[in-house]
């Protein structure tokens, strides 16, 4: 049986890592080194870098900052934030980053998925997608949620893996930050055959448990906040989800 994974995520902005709720009310939070190697050593199993700002911004992703968190850890890193073409691809992948994550340049480019995952294979491509509920739809929004594309995140999210993403990363928007529990609802409503990524409620560890329980095609949880600010420290979890029957990697 495949394990779950437990996934931090580091929000950066400006060379720091921030945090907000529904996309909105960043604060700093620290430094992006320093929680990365923390996160290596506490035993997650990968770790999400965001350049949360790239794209808005219309720029790349700072590569300095990203490089510096890569040679501190020793598990797999995505990385996502202005990535708009193979170039930027690269250029990350160069920097230490495992996968690339892709998010609006996709939508500006859908064929983006099928270039990338022809190149360096599906594995190392990750389509992230920030959904909200629009009037009862689940729709797609661009640029760290900004704008709302009117796009149906299922059919979207259905052509990404058919254009070639190889993992989903499901944010929802309307519980970011919130930490009231994963959006199960929304996580659901996608019966993929490539693993899903939740992303966006985590408040203690028990929402974790509901989440494998409820929603088995679940892959990871992913969270910010909870391990930012101490709340939950990863070993912790590891161990409850392993008493509970979960399949992770115990540290």
């Amino acid at each position: 049986m495949l394990t779950k994974r437990i996934i931090p995520c580091l929000d950066v902005r400006n060379g720091r890592v921030v945090k907000g709720t529904n996309f909105e009310g960043l604060q700093d939070v620290s430094d992006p080194v320093a929680l990365a190697s923390c996160y290596s050593e506490e035993g997650a199993d990968e770790l999400v870098f965001y350049d949360i700002t790239a794209s808005a911004e219309g720029r790349r992703l700072f590569t300095d900052c990203l490089r510096a968190v890569a040679e501190q850890i020793f598990i797999p890193l995505t990385v996502g934030g202005g990535i708009n073409s193979l170039e930027d691809f690269d250029r990350v992948l160069k920097c230490g980053a495992d996968k690339v994550s892709v998010n609006s340049g996709a939508i500006r480019t859908p064929a983006l998925i099928e270039e990338a995952a022809k190149k360096y294979g599906s594995q190392c491509v990750v389509l992230s997608v920030d959904v909200k509920r629009v009037d009862g739809e689940f729709r797609v929004f661009s640029h760290g949620g900004r704008i709302n594309t009117g796009m149906d995140a299922v059919r979207w999210i259905q052509e990404g893996v058919e254009r070639g993403a190889g993992e989903i990363v499901l944010n929802s928007i309307d519980t970011d930050g919130v930490k009231q529990g994963f959006d199960l609802e929304m996580l659901r409503a996608f019966d993929l055959n490539v693993p899903i990524v939740a992303s966006g409620g985590a408040g203690c560890m028990e929402d974790f448990l509901t989440l494998f329980r409820e929603v088995p095609g679940a892959d990871a949880g992913l969270a910010a906040s909870i391990f930012h600010f101490g709340e939950v420290k990863i070993r912790d979890l590891k161990e409850m989800l392993a008493e509970n029957g979960i399949p992770v990697r115990r540290v």
